[in-house]
């Protein structure tokens, strides 16, 4: 699937829920299904920086893909970094450095976050945007 398609597919899922509270507990719940993390890389370097609680995320390149996994230790984050490595996940590093990310405020998480945890996410995607950009230059070497 593009990253189009499951940005689509996500905002599908939001917008069964009435309310924020509802949205909440689904999220909590994608968290539980996240890629997790190999607790031996649950290190410094891979924390992301800018968040509120930790958050690690890994990196590793197959068949010209990313592939992410991440954990946190917040189960709120947890469930917006699963949101973001679904979308990301199993992607062409071009097509991650290429994505626009509007899907989040059509969903609308970014309203219904604190304002650090709003911060963390930026910097959750920034990460993530930066791990694409450098498996990108070593394809061009």
């Amino acid at each position: 699937m593009t990253i189009e398609a499951i940005q689509e597919e996500l905002i599908d899922e939001f917008s069964m829920f009435e309310d924020w509270m509802q949205r909440y507990e689904y999220m909590i719940e994608l968290g539980k299904s996240l890629p997790l993390i190999d607790e031996n890389l649950k290190t410094d370097d891979k924390l992301i920086k800018g968040c509120q609680s930790k958050v690690w995320l890994n990196s590793e390149m197959k068949d010209g893909k990313i592939i992410f996994t991440a954990d946190s230790d917040a189960i709120i984050t947890k469930g917006i970094i699963a949101v973001l490595v679904r979308v990301f996940s199993n992607q062409k590093p071009q097509a991650i450095l290429d994505a626009n990310t509007d899907f989040i405020d059509e969903i609308g998480l970014k309203e219904h976050l604190s304002p650090t945890r709003a911060n963390g996410l930026v910097s959750m995607i920034k990460q993530m945007k930066m791990y694409a950009l450098a498996y990108q230059t070593q394809l061009k070497n």
